[in-house]
């Protein structure tokens, strides 16, 4: 069997920056253990899988070592390939993810890919210390979503200079973690952290955005809101709260296209 595959950075304009993702078009779905296998393989972040189903396409996300719920940058990356590789004339793609629901993308001006998602439910929790134990510093404000935690701290300073005790916040049981603050160019950053799922630091988070919009949209009394994701490889994005969605902007480029031999 040969596949098409495709490595895609995402949430930038320039290859090795923003999120690399591995896309693998599908007439069906493989077997679960084949998806994973191939996930393993890349070495990714996510390697998203994609089967068209109508006037919709069906989306899953693999970890290295596990299905997850959501992924934004990865969805950001199929998006791409079907707008440049996979001859998608429109401008709207309507995906359905088994997990999650419809999630669409539009193609706007300027190479801009915006992803429509829905709204985390977040609340702020007690400052509970077993839960931020692996964090060099105590967070000012700690909150929980759907699948992470998010720690808020003072400055942009405090993001970047993060450092963590991996082994530790491997124990709590949690999906990553989120660390962000207010930003000094642009509305917030953050950086995530999920090595339950494989996954020690990933570059840019999309489905972090969803989580992030909604905080800072209350904190910052505004809906419309810019970020950068402070990894080693750095992202951009613009984040939009409309109603019970995020609207979440980003470029991508193609690193990749290749075949899988299996």
């Amino acid at each position: 069997m040969k596949l098409r595959i495709y490595q895609v950075d995402a949430f930038t304009e320039e290859v090795f920056k923003g999120n690399p993702a591995a896309v693998v078009p599908l007439k069906s779905w493989l077997p679960d253990e084949l998806m994973q296998k191939i996930a393993a393989e890349n070495n990714l972040s996510e390697t998203a899988f994609v089967v068209a189903d109508g006037d919709y396409y069906l989306i899953r996300w693999f970890t290295p070592t596990v299905e997850v719920d959501l992924c934004g940058h990865a969805t950001l990356a199929t998006a791409h390939v079907l707008f440049q590789h996979e001859g998608y004339s429109g401008d709207l793609i309507k995906f359905i993810s088994p997990r999650t629901g419809a999630l669409d993308v539009r193609k706007e001006e300027l190479g801009m890919l915006t992803l429509d998602f829905p709204v985390d439910e977040i609340k702020r929790i007690d400052l509970d210390s077993s839960i931020f134990h692996g964090f060099w510093k105590a967070p000012k404000e700690l909150w929980r979503g759907k699948s992470d935690y998010v720690l808020v701290y003072e400055s942009e300073d405090d993001i970047r200079d993060t450092h963590i005790d991996f082994k530790e916040i491997e124990k709590v049981k949690t999906r990553g973690f989120i660390v962000t603050a207010q930003g000094k160019e642009v509305d917030f950053v953050s950086r995530w952290f999920g090595p339950q799922v494989g996954v020690e630091e990933d570059p840019v988070t999309g489905s972090a955005h969803t989580t992030l919009t909604v905080l800072w949209a209350e904190k910052l009394k505004k809906n419309s809101l810019t970020a950068i994701q402070m990894s080693a490889r750095s992202g951009s994005l613009t984040c939009k709260l409309v109603g019970d969605r995020v609207h979440i902007s980003g470029k991508a480029v193609t690193y990749l296209q290749g075949e899988i031999f299996i």
